[in-house]
């Protein structure tokens, strides 16, 4: 499979009439090649040569082994030591990839995550050159995914929802949101993950009004709304779901927006199919909620794409105007919060099929119920 990427990676350099690409050891590598590896302070490059010779690697040299075992396509490598650095190696990658006479060549770089140190030592070794972001081109191939994809990624979801399900059933009321958090990373590994797609968030009471709250030692009291946002990792890929419980019977506003978030969920996941934009997804589900009085509290994105990423394309949105095929991935998430009272979160995995839509997820929307 990763061979079929790579042919369709030159494809797109033809298309837009690249020399060349140049990947960080970062997710799109990962997509590309198999290979994951920390992106440290030692200089590592892959280049891709828009006429389908093998990438060159540029790798320290303790990587080499690995990344020769472990990748899926093959590679031509050029390991460096400390001693001698990365200068000889990266200009003999070069020459291999684009010729002896790389100078004025374009290659798409990673704009959002290349740094200054690659881009210098790039243009040490390729005299002229000339750049384009590769991410819009990497990001429209990630986007659609494969049967492979799709099963690893419903895995990570099964994953995640087994950890839900254990968590949620150990929660009393007098824990503080860290012991829950606890709990629930505990519950992830156990159930098969290879680590969190994030740190999880417990946002309890007047907490949960902050979408992106970061756990304290805040006790679960009764009449709490409780949001609890997690993720597996699985083969490189993640999950990525939240549900938002109740300590004791909440307040009448409490559960009216419970209700309002839940019906805005649903109608999200109704307006995913084939052809819709992230932009008529969004307002689905913002409408629900705007016409039930509560549209300026609902103040983040609808969704956000899934995958070797916890956000990638495409943003679920206004403004987000291209029609989606089959096989994208992201969240459909709409929320409500109100600032020092409270707030609720219903957020599934979604994918765009052939005739409509699929909900990855398949754990309760109901509000639960935690009794003393």
């Amino acid at each position: 499979m990763s061979q079929q990427r790579l042919n369709r990676v030159i494809q797109a350099l033809h298309t837009h009439r690249l020399d060349g690409l140049a990947l960080m050891p970062d997710a799109n590598l990962t997509y590309l090649s198999g290979l994951t590896f920390h992106k440290g302070k030692r200089l590592s490059l892959a280049l891709v040569p828009a006429d389908g010779s093998p990438p060159c690697f540029v790798i320290p040299a303790l990587e080499h082994g690995r990344a020769e075992a472990t990748a899926r396509i093959p590679m031509r490598y050029f390991p460096w030591h400390d001693a001698e650095g990365p200068a000889g190696a990266l200009a003999a990658a070069a020459s291999a990839a684009f010729g002896p006479a790389a100078r004025g060549c374009t290659l798409a770089l990673e704009y959002a995550s290349l740094r200054v140190m690659e881009l210098r030592a790039l243009e040490a070794v390729i005299p002229d050159l000339r750049t384009r972001d590769a991410t819009p081109i990497l990001a429209a191939l990630r986007m659609v995914k494969d049967a492979e994809e799709l099963a690893t990624i419903e895995r990570a979801v099964q994953i995640v929802e087994t950890a839900l399900e254990r968590t949620i059933a150990q929660i009393r009321p007098g824990m503080t949101e860290r012991q829950v958090s606890r709990l629930c990373s505990e519950a992830i590994l156990a159930a098969g993950a290879e680590g969190e797609s994030f740190e999880n968030i417990v946002a309890s009471g007047p907490n949960a009004a902050n979408p992106h709250h970061s756990n304290t030692d805040r006790a679960l009291q009764p009449g709490d709304l409780v949001i609890l946002d997690c993720g597996a990792r699985y083969g490189g890929y993640i999950s990525d779901i939240t549900r938002t419980i109740a300590i004791g019977e909440p307040g009448a506003e409490a559960r009216r927006i419970y209700d309002l978030v839940l019906q805005a969920n649903a109608a999200g996941r109704a307006a995913a199919r084939p052809g819709a934009s992230g932009a008529e997804i969004d307002a689905a589900a913002r409408q629900v909620i705007e016409q039930g009085g509560y549209g300026a509290f609902f103040i983040h994105r609808t969704g956000h794409g899934i995958g070797l990423e916890t956000h990638e394309p495409p943003d679920i949105v206004a403004g987000s105007d291209e029609p989606l095929p089959a096989g994208v991935t992201f969240t459909v998430e709409p929320g409500i919060y109100l600032p020092g009272v409270t707030g609720a979160r219903i957020e599934d995995d979604v994918v765009i099929s052939a005739d409509g839509a699929r909900s990855l997820t398949t754990f309760g929307r109901e509000l639960r119920i935690i009794e003393g």
